[in-house]
């Protein structure tokens, strides 16, 4: 398994918004595309993607932009990437064939892999990844000091 460029770019850019959320002050793409260097066309697709899902907002006019329509710790890791993929990530594949012993067992191990994925991206926000990066940027600080 592998994190996709639209997934990444579209938790990145929901991070932004989640840093401006409490001044209610909605980011331009072209705001949002230069701090987290995603091209501005790919985040207008993204963010498009994720005002049709319900997880942002756009406000016109002039300070006009994209703000998150819930709370940042109520937007989970694994409905961004659902959203974007426009699947579930952490669905198992299922054969129709007759299945061997090996095969079930791999499966078994598939399926079991599949719902911890499933369970940490669930349980991880938009809030906790903010956080986390909070945390890094300050030990990043207290290392060069």
């Amino acid at each position: 398994m592998e994190l996709s460029s639209k997934s990444e770019y579209a938790l990145l850019a929901l991070m932004s918004l989640a840093d401006h959320f409490h001044g209610n002050e909605p980011l331009q793409i072209r705001q949002i595309a230069a701090q987290q260097s995603i091209p501005d066309r790919y985040l207008e697709h993204l963010l498009a993607t994720l005002r049709r899902a319900g997880l942002v907002r756009s406000q016109r006019g002039a300070k006009g932009g994209y703000l998150l329509a819930r709370e940042p710790w109520q937007i989970t890791v694994l409905e961004v990437m659902t959203c974007i993929e426009g699947q579930d990530i952490t669905a198992s594949t299922e054969n129709t064939a007759i299945k061997t012993t090996e095969k079930r067992v791999v499966d078994d191990i598939w399926q079991t892999a599949c719902e911890t994925l499933r369970k940490v991206l669930k349980d991880h926000t938009l809030q906790d990844l903010c956080d986390r990066r909070d945390v890094q940027r300050q030990s990043e600080l207290m290392y060069y000091i």
